[in-house]
């Protein structure tokens, strides 16, 4: 007879650490997936999903690169997993990009002038004040700030 393949993950050792902070975080995340979207503009509809994605993963890229609390291990497992977005975590540790809020503020193609969007540019050098990006709702993500 064959063997019968099971989906089991193997969690890491310290998941259990992380594990209540990440279902909270994916709670958030459907709660925000069916949210109703009446009276909102189309991109608004989606801030809080890019919202809720970069806090998980700047709670893992923080538990691992900053604070040491997690292992090497149940980092790449949470970075396989998809509980953590693996490139924009890949462009935090670059200078200058420490604070981004998604990876689409810094696609030139997404963008008039193929420039990036407007939260990268520091606060003192801007016209206006208040801003809010039109991809992810950020109101400034440069590093300077």
């Amino acid at each position: 007879m064959p063997k019968i393949k099971t989906n089991r993950v193997k969690y890491p050792e310290g998941w259990e650490l992380i594990e209540p902070t990440l279902r909270e975080l994916q709670a958030k995340m459907r709660e925000a997936e069916n949210d109703p979207h009446d009276g909102k503009r189309k991109c608004e509809t989606l801030w809080p999903i890019f919202k809720i994605a970069h806090q998980k993963s700047r709670y893992i890229f923080d538990l691992y690169h900053r604070r040491k609390e997690i292992s090497k291990e149940l980092f790449e497992f949470c970075l396989d997993q998809g509980y953590a977005d693996r490139n924009l975590i890949a462009k935090w540790k670059k200078p200058g990009y420490e604070r981004l809020c998604c990876l689409r503020c810094i696609q030139p193609r997404d963008h008039n002038f193929a420039t990036t969007c407007v939260c990268r540019v520091p606060k003192h050098l801007r016209e206006e004040k208040v801003i809010e990006c039109v991809h992810c709702g950020c109101r400034g993500c440069a590093s300077g700030d």
